[in-house]
């Protein structure tokens, strides 16, 4: 409540303190990102999302950039080079993923984005993709090379055989090798053929296998090996019925065996990974026992010969402490100083477009100038323009031409009038009309004056035609 007024020019507080508006607190852009920022990276932190991928690039600097989105919504994702994930193919446009990430905010935009850390596919499809995954993966290792591919005895007379004790695939081969080779032993190594854990019992069968080759071998006679060869064989089935034999597993451990393998699994349009290691594929069970059993039951040639054997790859990696080592690198991640440099690494990104799209731009205006520049050159016809000069500097020539012979006739013209001229004054001429012209004989000179000449003086006189000497004997001047 307001205090009471002392006197008239007292008047009071303006406002009461119990309606004082409360101070404002009043944050930058940058301070209200940051604030946003902590509050989704604490209370939302890594979540999956499924969605469908759209514009989908990829930098110079290896950066991929991408929209996640479905009916409603959208989401900005990045993935950096730096971040170790295998299934970076799985990026594509219009591909529909589950994708674990980091939720955040890129400050210089002041928009939420979510940081890739893994990838994966739902449904069947991502058995199939799997499946290709490993396929192209055995195949850059050199798993599936021909070379490596080792040819089969010609009369085996013993061999393993891996497979369900209680299946129609073992019907089917034993009552194929009764009917065309009775005499040849086989190995049972028993394993499950489909389920979980049927991959390991496949793989240990096969080093069972080889364990017992190689026993059983005897150095001394080396035409009688503990094993021939062995067969993997089950019936046909959907892709995850034969998934046990699209593991890695079975494949690095046919890759390892010392004894050929030979792979019947499934149907004839069935294909798996043991097909493609083992060293012979067969269609069916039935047809692996009639290629094993074809040299003793028709003596010809199984396969072409095949020469060397790659060397062993790597083993497959320790999974029993995964999950703390990935507990350890997401904690890492979050303090890592990476992540703020991956930051300046998508900034550069930004600047980078920016600056392709200027020199795009200006390359734009300056072909847009070359093209006016072209067309005002086709307008003004350089080639006619020439012609014409051409033929303009001919007729100036001409001109010149004309206007030399000219004047040299004019100066000819003259040149004989003036010869004319002089030669009708000069002295010829008057000699010819009958004048002389005396001269002192000793000297030259030519005589002017009669008051020049002494009595006695020897002259000279030239005439038209001739000279006279004389002599003076008197001078008469003119008086």
């Amino acid at each position: 409540m307001a205090k009471k007024n002392a006197s008239q020019w007292d008047f009071g507080e303006l406002f009461p303190r119990e309606t004082r508006p409360p101070e404002r607190k009043v944050l930058s852009v940058s301070e209200l990102t940051a604030q946003v920022r902590c509050i989704l990276e604490q209370h939302v932190g890594r979540v999956w999302v499924t969605g469908e991928v759209t514009n989908l690039s990829t930098q110079r600097s290896g950066h991929m950039y991408f929209t996640l989105k479905d009916a409603g919504a959208q989401l900005n994702c990045v993935l950096f080079r730096s971040e170790p994930m295998a299934h970076r193919a799985l990026l594509q446009d219009g591909q529909k993923l589950l994708i674990q990430g980091d939720i955040t905010v890129y400050e210089a935009r002041g928009q939420y984005q979510l940081i890739v850390r893994s990838v994966e596919l739902q449904g069947t499809g991502a058995l199939q993709i799997a499946f290709d995954r490993l396929k192209q993966k055995l195949q850059a290792e050199g798993l599936f090379a021909p070379e490596r591919k080792r040819p089969l005895p010609r009369f085996p007379q013993r061999i393993g055989l891996v497979t369900s004790p209680t299946g129609a695939a073992i019907r089917d081969v034993l009552h194929v090798i009764r009917r065309r080779n009775p005499a040849l032993e086989i190995v049972l190594a028993p394993c499950r053929v489909q389920g979980d854990g049927a991959a390991r019992e496949i793989a240990a069968a096969i080093r069972l296998l080889n364990e017992f080759a190689a026993g059983r071998a005897d150095p001394k006679a080396p035409g009688a090996p503990g094993l021939d060869l062995i067969l993997i064989t089950r019936g046909g089935g959907s892709i995850e019925d034969l998934w046990a034999f699209n593991e890695e597993i079975v494949a690095r451990a046919i890759f390892d065996s010392a004894v050929p393998v030979v792979s019947g699994v499934g149907h004839e349009i069935d294909f798996t990974i043991a097909d493609f290691v083992a060293d012979l594929r067969a269609a069916t069970p039935s047809a692996a026992a009639e290629i094993i059993t074809e040299g003793v039951f028709s003596s010809c040639a199984f396969v072409s010969q095949a020469s060397g054997r790659l060397q062993h790859l790597l083993r497959q990696r320790l999974r029993d402490k995964q999950e703390e080592f990935e507990d350890a690198a997401r904690r890492l991640a979050r303090m890592h100083p990476r992540r703020r440099f991956n930051e300046w690494l998508q900034r550069l990104d930004d600047l980078h477009a920016s600056l392709l799209r200027c020199v795009q731009s200006g390359a734009r205006s300056q072909k847009l100038v070359a093209d006016n520049l072209v067309r005002r050159l086709l307008r003004i016809r350089p080639g006619q323009l020439l012609k014409q000069r051409r033929e303009l500097l001919i007729q100036e020539v001409q001109r010149l031409h004309e206007q030399v012979r000219h004047r040299w006739r004019e100066r000819q013209n003259r040149f004989e009038t003036l010869q004319t001229r002089l030669r009708l004054l000069g002295p010829e001429q008057v000699l010819a009309r009958g004048y002389s012209i005396t001269t002192d004989a000793a000297t030259g000179r030519v005589i002017r004056d009669a008051a020049d000449v002494k009595a006695g003086q020897r002259l000279k006189t030239r005439l038209r035609r001739g000279t006279l000497l004389s002599r003076a004997e008197k001078a008469e001047p003119e008086t």
